[in-house]
């Protein structure tokens, strides 16, 4: 299990339990991209610790602090444990999922593996082995605090003393790597220092991209293939700390560009809730409920994003979020996902345009979207503020993505029951003209709400697996431009105006126009003129 901060919750109010439950979900283990993750009771053979997109001369240190293997001496002397580095294709991260499971990742000899890092408790000491022609720099420690960019280390021609495997070491070796050429001539192993304290391991090494031809996305692991076996896993304990850097900043080459772009699309949301509600001044005597919940959904997404732009100009700065901030932000983006559905479900269903009580039918939608989205906005919060390492990570994520889909699919139901009532009611109730130009608008937003969660669950998914490393910002874009244009298209659709057949409900007027055809066909206007009401109230002749 992670092992993250705990805080008492005490008593209170149900408002304050939710408020200190936001809190330690959003407190409890995130680090921004320094890294800190603690498991206990670990049987995981296979963990992926992090991701990351690296240019030329960016770092990625590594600090093993603790490794308790909860073995004895004997069986811990012939363990495969260790880390691997491997370069990733866009999008993706290395799964180990299709594997056979008694298959161990240290004991093959990959072209996926650029560098295996094998722990070796007999000997205290780590080999690492470079596969294929690369220019990765590997050296043992950390690299120096400090807000300048990493400088490429010079080893010393040095070999690190051999530790006796029965001898307790406090502090880690600060000796350089020996190299050692393979038979091959192709593989180069390097040994770095490892220190044996109170039944644990601990060692560090940090890597420098050394030339523009080795940048890309690199995924970190580790493996302990004595638990590849099902039902003889042995429960470890491992801490670990993972400090990625590129020169400049703390963020992965495909977030470097979300600063400005949330930024950006914060303002076009902002903008756009002004002219909204511009509209809305001009047009008070056709202005619904709906329309005041449309203008607050546009407002509220541009808040999120303003503080999701602001996270990550700190996280770049200074490796971390702000606090405060990060509360904001997931406060915000709650509030945005609730509003944005249920929106989407009220103009489907023809709330406050053309009727004021929901169907049983509806309301029931909105009894599963509701608590879905509060599920759903949890699992991200939990996402954000967890380690990729931890155990429940892929679990809260795959309950992300499940939630979304149901609510996708659950808020076209409103929609689909409109058409049908209107094409029902067409031929029934003598508004030909009008229900039909309702039904062709309640068609042209079906069209727009499959196209939204189109462009913003498949395609932009599919987009980020094909891009390069640097260019799954793209992603993104095409997420946030896609909502935009909903929001600019729904509002088109539906805004407050006369001519729009959405907004006209049934009028004296029509009803008028039927029985003046009535009375003219039966004779019995002869003699009568018309009279017109204004809008006053005033009758003319």
């Amino acid at each position: 299990m992670a092992v993250s901060e705990r805080r008492g919750l005490g008593r209170g109010s149900p408002a304050e339990w939710g408020q200190r439950l936001l809190l330690l979900l959003v407190l409890g283990s995130c680090s921004g991209r320094i890294h800190r993750l603690a498991l206990t009771g670990e049987k995981r053979a296979n963990i992926q610790l992090n991701s990351f997109g690296f240019y030329t001369n960016g770092s990625l240190e590594v600090d093993l602090s603790l490794l308790r293997l909860g073995l004895r001496e004997a069986e811990e002397k012939s363990l495969l444990v260790g880390f691997s580095l491997s370069r990733v294709r866009s999008g993706r991260v290395h799964s180990y999922s299709t594997q056979n499971f008694q298959d161990c990742p240290l004991q093959k000899n990959s072209s996926s593996f650029l560098v295996l890092f094998l722990i070796n408790t007999k000997d205290l000491q780590v080999q690492v082995r470079k596969y294929g022609e690369q220019k990765l720099l590997i050296f043992p420690g950390l690299l120096p605090d400090g807000p300048s960019e990493p400088e490429l280390p010079k080893p010393e021609p040095t070999v690190p003393r051999k530790v006796d495997s029965g001898t307790s070491t406090a502090s880690k070796p600060k000796s350089t790597p020996a190299v050692s050429q393979s038979p091959s001539g192709k593989d180069k192993e390097l040994v770095l220092g490892l220190s044996h304290l109170n039944n644990s391991y601990n060692f560090s090494f940090h890597v420098v991209i050394g030339s523009q031809a080795e940048e890309g996305q690199y995924s970190l692991n580790f493996h302990n293939c004595n638990n590849s076996v099902p039902g003889k896993e042995r429960p470890y304990d491992i801490t670990v700390m993972i400090r990625e850097k590129n020169p400049d900043g703390f963020l992965s080459a495909a977030e470097m560009p979300l600063f400005k772009l949330y930024m950006v699309m914060s303002a076009c949301f902002l903008a756009a809730g002004i002219f909204w509600v511009s509209v809305l001044c001009r047009n008070t005597y056709s202005v619904f409920k709906i329309h005041w919940l449309m203008a607050a959904l546009a407002f509220t997404k541009s808040i999120s994003l303003l503080f999701h732009s602001i996270n990550y100009y700190f996280i770049n700065s200074q490796g971390h979020p702000i606090e405060g901030l990060a509360v904001m932000h997931y406060i915000t983006h709650l509030l945005k996902g609730a509003l944005l559905f249920i929106t989407i479900a009220l103009i489907g269903s023809g709330w406050a345009f053309i009727k004021y009580v929901l169907s049983d039918k509806e309301k029931k939608v909105f009894g599963i979207v509701i608590p879905l989205q509060v599920l759903a906005n949890v699992a991200y919060i939990i996402i954000e503020s967890r380690e990729e390492g931890a155990s429940d990570y892929g679990l809260w994520k795959e309950i992300l993505f499940l939630v979304d889909l149901i609510c996708c699919g659950a808020i076209l139901f409103p929609v689909v029951w409109s058409i049908r009532h209107l094409q029902d009611a067409s031929g029934t109730d003598g508004k030909v003209a009008v229900n039909l130009a309702k039904l062709k608008l309640f068609r042209h937003y079906y069209v727009m709400v499959i196209c939204y969660v189109y462009f913003t669950r498949i395609i932009a998914i599919l987009l980020r697996v094909a891009v390069p490393f640097q260019w799954q910002w793209l992603y993104q874009l095409l997420v946030e431009g896609s909502t935009l244009a909903f929001f600019v298209l729904t509002g088109y659709k539906f805004q407050p105006a006369g001519d729009n057949p959405y907004l006209q409900l049934p009028q004296e007027d029509e009803e008028d126009v039927q029985m003046e055809q009535v009375m003219t066909d039966s004779g019995f206007r002869e003699g009568l003129s018309k009279v017109n009401k204004t809008t006053s109230g005033r009758e003319l002749l």
